[in-house]
């Protein structure tokens, strides 16, 4: 969809979905869909002890070996190439560290704490246009409201992510 969706607004020389590497894309997006981008949903909007343990656990597990993956076959997922699978990694990580990890109870550890992890960040946010996406005040706030999880409505001033940004 995001190679044809999107007609004349859609620049033809990206290809975030290269037939030769549709199968690992394929692969990767079924592995870090429900246990990652999924999976914080799991965990902060978990309902029992147990529930938010199983899917803490899948949350940490897929970004221990998205991290190994990363340190040794970066700089994107698939090496070289930046796809959809990467695509797919950045939305939820860039919002990790800001609102999955207070918010959502997802804090063993942050996306700063794993050094290949925040190198495809900063990587990633060096790519022309994706910088001007990302406004981490807006997604605090917008995740922040969700009144079911934070009913006095504070966003937290922290963390501070202007080296990530900036970097």
């Amino acid at each position: 969809m995001l190679n044809s969706g999107f007609g004349d607004l859609a620049r033809g020389e990206i290809d975030l979905y290269p037939a030769p590497l549709r199968l690992d894309i394929d692969a990767l997006n079924t592995e870090i869909y429900p246990s990652l981008n999924n999976g914080v949903y799991r965990t902060g909007f978990a309902t029992s002890q147990e529930a938010y343990e199983e899917a803490f656990e899948a949350v940490f597990a897929m970004l221990d070996k998205l991290e190994a993956r990363l340190a040794t076959n970066g700089p994107f997922l698939l090496g070289e190439a930046f796809t959809e699978a990467d695509i797919r990694l950045f939305v939820t990580l860039i919002r990790f560290d800001a609102a999955y990890h207070g918010l959502f109870k997802c804090n063993l550890r942050r996306v700063a704490d794993y050094p290949a992890l925040s190198r495809f960040l900063r990587d990633v946010l060096t790519i022309e246009g994706v910088r001007e996406t990302v406004d981490i005040d807006h997604i605090k706030a917008g995740y922040y409201s969700i009144s079911a999880l934070n009913p006095n409505g504070i966003i937290p001033r922290g963390p501070d992510l202007l080296p990530l940004l900036s970097g």
